[in-house]
């Protein structure tokens, strides 16, 4: 798998500017926001997505901050993962 850059509110796979992969997430005080997550079809079916998700729960943990998953496959994710709950808004 291609290396996970970090950038303001985002994790993404490729070039900044038109990634293969990302996830975007909304900042606040407490809690980031997951808004948006994209993976190309070239990246699909090889857990990009699940690595992105992830990214953001350690980014999370190590800020002492909540994830509200706000996209359908943040969700998804947060509630096939019993390991994520501990960082869930709202849980």
């Amino acid at each position: 798998m291609e290396e996970i850059k970090q950038g303001e509110g985002r994790f993404f796979i490729g070039d900044q500017t038109n990634p293969d992969a990302e996830i975007v997430f909304d900042q606040s005080r407490n809690t980031y926001t997951i808004t948006h997550t994209v993976v190309s079809e070239k990246l699909k079916n090889q857990g990009v997505g699940s690595q992105l998700v992830k990214r953001v729960v350690e980014l999370a943990r190590k800020e002492d901050k909540q994830i509200d998953p706000g996209c359908s496959f943040a969700q998804r994710k947060f509630e096939a993962n019993p390991s994520y709950q501990d960082g869930w808004k709202g849980k």
